[in-house]
């Protein structure tokens, strides 16, 4: 099997010759590099288009299949690359650059979603498929977004782009270390790891059909893997392209706030667990089988459930085993190789994120942290979640679709082609409840912080919550306490859609209206907006609370509350009562003083436990956020004491809260409120 090449034809015919003539008025049109610079590109964008789904210099592309890749400890991964090929089928001998996509999901899988989604004949039809699929209205309208990643050519970016490869560029998808076809074991984004794909880059360099300027390209993991690249600056990366990538995987995923992610990580770890012990059944058929990479797979089978498994279930600090206690211990190997180090990167880099994704607390905070001038850095963010990347995208209005800017992206860095991509943005970002805007940074200049108190006197918005409060500019002088009890209502939320990375969004009902989770909440709602206000950057809550126990859960959500009571979460944040200490170095402040994005300690050493009864303050930082509330509408903070399947509590911090009721106390001496940062005061 290794070794050898089969073609992908490309399309002929009327097709070509209607593209070659758009692409050639296009180009007749000018170079247009200033008209980049609105959310759609412009007429640039019109050339990045016709540059990707036009006429090709190569006919098909040429598949070479487990090519073996020897890293420095003898470890032997496998890759599928993909050449440009003549319209015989044969590999050309041109030297092309090459994109590098390191996937823990197996190449098989990568293969598999690439002949599916480009076959000449299969692949019209599932495009027609997914723009005919029309549930608005039905229970399950959220579907309609899934398909749209199908048919807006998000799927592209996950699979290996074969107009790429036809356009000139080699395409290398490497299974990493431990998993699919690849020896060894599963080093979740570990130096090792790391050390392998910096080893890749430098293979690819070298072979014969490699011009020596390397690009990476993939989605979520595959993003997260070029930026540890990137940030170890080897001289062949030219240029990155991270769909979704995540920066500080402890506060993303794994424990957010310090709850388990108990949604999201359970489903990941089976996944890559499940398809890293696929064999490769033509290897068995052809007698060249890998008994070495059998003998890995029984070492290791499942990896990091060991760590699962022990904060779902161990009952007390003391008895943490030091593989947990890793993962909440500052300068351990987990801890330190899972953060994205951006500020060390000097590759020009395109981030693609979105405002509900698994790694939204990253994505807006690595952009910021890359030292590169506007262009050679760009930022989109969206508002979909994880499984939902570039849906609604190459329409009026909208950004290109994400497989045009990488193509446009790589097209600049590593073949010098001036085609005003880095003119583009710097930064595009779909606001919540409204367009897609462009701005030269994020948070947006024009921003005004401002209070809003809490207060119990009651708006009449929510009488479905445990407490209806109101939010206003000026502090009231209330007195008194509100509770809240931990429930489930959360699993019918925005926060479960964006834990399970989209998946029951399809469920609409729950992800777009909180009025069913409110019922596990404590609401607390402005009057209506005399005028539309935006919201751009970071928001926190300061409480001062009271707990029945040692510890607890505190989670919020900032909402849009329309005039017919339809309540849409815009953010959330979460903290455990315990691990409320936060890094004043880390940590972002409003002119004021108050803190608007605390970053928690997040160490078993660094833990407050809370005396029973004794006020407490804490801030709960939500995640950034681009959002326009309209005029009539109003701004609600929820406040919740459980968040599943968000956050777990660990089992020991669990056992502490007791799952007891949480009281806020209004104190006119210590008051509770939310710094958000708004277009004018509300």
């Amino acid at each position: 099997m290794v070794g050898r090449l089969r073609s992908v034809s490309g399309s002929t015919g009327w097709g070509a010759v209607i593209a070659v003539l758009s692409a050639a008025v296009l180009v007749l049109a000018g170079p247009g590099v200033a008209d980049a610079s609105t959310p759609d590109g412009g007429r640039a964008a019109a050339r990045w288009q016709a540059s990707h789904d036009g006429a090709h210099p190569y006919a098909g592309v040429a598949t070479q299949w487990d090519v073996p890749i020897r890293m420095s400890d003898g470890t032997v991964l496998r890759a599928n690359v993909y050449r440009p090929a003549n319209a015989h089928g044969r590999a050309v001998a041109t030297r092309t650059p090459v994109v590098v996509n390191m996937t823990p999901y197996t190449k098989l899988v990568t293969a598999v979603a690439s002949e599916a989604l480009q076959h000449p004949v299969l692949a019209p039809y599932a495009m027609q498929l997914a723009k005919a699929i029309n549930l608005r209205g039905t229970p399950i309208d959220g579907i309609n977004q899934l398909a749209r990643t199908v048919s807006d050519g998000g799927t592209r970016n996950f699979s290996a782009d074969f107009d790429l490869v036809r356009s000139g560029y080699t395409v290398v998808v490497v299974d990493v270390r431990g998993t699919g076809f690849s020896q060894g074991v599963w080093d979740v984004f570990q130096s090792r790891e790391q050390q392998d794909t910096t080893e890749v880059i430098d293979w690819a360099a070298k072979q014969r059909w490699s011009n020596g300027r390397i690009g990476m390209a993939g989605v979520s993991y595959s993003a997260i893997n070029q930026i540890q690249a990137a940030n170890k600056r080897p001289a062949a990366l030219k240029a990155i392209f991270p769909v979704e990538p995540g920066g500080d995987l402890i506060r993303d995923i794994v424990a957010p706030g310090g709850a388990l992610g108990a949604g999201f990580l359970p489903l990941w770890l089976t996944l890559v667990n499940g398809t890293k012990m696929i064999p490769n059944v033509a290897s068995m058929l052809n007698g060249t089988f890998d008994w070495k990479w059998l003998a890995d797979r029984v070492k290791d089978p499942l990896t990091f459930y060991p760590e699962l498994i022990a904060g779902l279930t161990t009952p007390d600090i003391p008895s943490v085993p030091p593989y947990l206690k890793d993962l909440l211990t500052t300068g351990s190997e987990p801890r330190q190789s899972w953060l994205d180090h951006a500020e060390r990167i000097t590759t020009p880099t395109f981030i693609y994120g979105g405002w509900f994704d698994l790694f939204t607390n990253s994505e807006v905070r690595m952009y910021n942290k890359i030292p590169l001038s506007p262009g050679r850095k760009q930022l989109v963010m969206g508002d979909g979640y994880h499984m939902t990347i570039g849906g609604g995208q190459g329409r009026p209005g909208t950004p290109p679709r994400l497989d045009v800017l990488q193509k446009a992206w790589f097209d600049k860095w590593l073949k010098g082609i001036d085609n005003g991509i880095d003119s583009y943005g710097p930064v595009n970002l779909k606001q919540v409840g409204d367009s897609w805007i462009s701005a030269s940074q994020f948070p947006r200049d024009g921003m005004t912080r401002q209070r809003l108190y809490l207060s119990n006197r009651r708006s009449g918005t929510a009488p479905h919550a445990q407490g209806d409060g109101t939010l206003t500019p000026a502090a009231t002088g209330a007195r008194g306490s509100m509770t809240v009890s931990p429930t489930l209502w959360t699993l019918c939320s925005r926060d479960s859609a964006q834990q399970m990375a989209g998946l029951t969004a399809v469920f609409q009902g729950c992800s777009d209206d909180a009025r069913t989770s409110e019922r596990g909440a404590l609401s607390f709602t402005t009057a209506p907006l005399n005028s539309t206000r935006q919201v751009s950057g970071y928001s926190s809550l300061h409480l001062n609370t009271v707990m029945d126990a040692t510890d607890g859960y505190w989670t919020a959500t900032l909402n849009d509350v329309a005039p017919d009571g339809t309540s849409k979460v815009i953010s959330s944040g979460q903290v455990m009562a315990s691990l409320r200490g936060y890094n004043r170095a880390e940590s972002q402040f409003a002119p004021n003083g108050d803190v608007i994005d605390p970053m928690y300690t997040m160490t078993l050493a660094a833990r407050q436990r809370v005396t029973p009864g004794k006020p407490v303050t804490l801030d709960v930082g939500l995640l950034p956020t681009e959002a326009r509330i309209p005029a009539g509408h109003r701004l609600r903070i929820d406040v919740f004491a459980m968040n599943m399947p968000r956050g777990l509590p660990l089992r020991p911090l669990l056992n502490e809260s007791g799952l007891k009721p949480q009281h806020i106390m209004l104190d006119p001496a210590q008051p509770s409120f939310v710094n958000l940062p708004v277009s004018a005061g509300i």
